[in-house]
């Protein structure tokens, strides 16, 4: 079987892709800390995370494939790396953020109970 690509491409792929990881992970840390206090745009915040450890799921799925069907070193390790942090860091998180938004909801509603009465 020929490899899927080159040591030199492996090194572009997981330069890049961990780059534009933690970048993706540093916007939604950054608006997950300005609007989930505020419970806004939740469906883009928790949307993004979703959509990110999907995209986590499938790296490694394909990183599993390309080691499993004997693919070298340099193949497989970028996509199970990169898929495995993508999957842990935000499957952890969604729930954990979804709960702010439930909370946030909660104090929204609180508030207008009290102004009100």
């Amino acid at each position: 079987m020929t490899e899927w690509w080159s040591g030199t491409n492996a090194a572009y792929i997981g330069a890049f892709g961990g780059s534009a990881i933690g970048l993706m992970g540093a916007a939604i840390g950054c608006m997950a800390a300005m609007w989930v206090p505020k419970g806004k745009h939740k469906g883009v915040v928790l949307g993004l995370m979703g959509s990110l450890a999907a995209a986590g799921l499938l790296l490694v799925l394909i990183g599993v494939a390309a080691l499993a069907s004997s693919q070298p070193y340099h193949v497989w390790y970028p996509m199970l790396l990169c898929g495995a942090i993508l999957g842990l860091v935000c499957g952890i998180n969604l729930p954990i953020v979804a709960m702010r938004y439930r909370q946030a909801e909660m104090r929204r509603m609180d508030a207008e109970a009290l102004r009100r009465s």
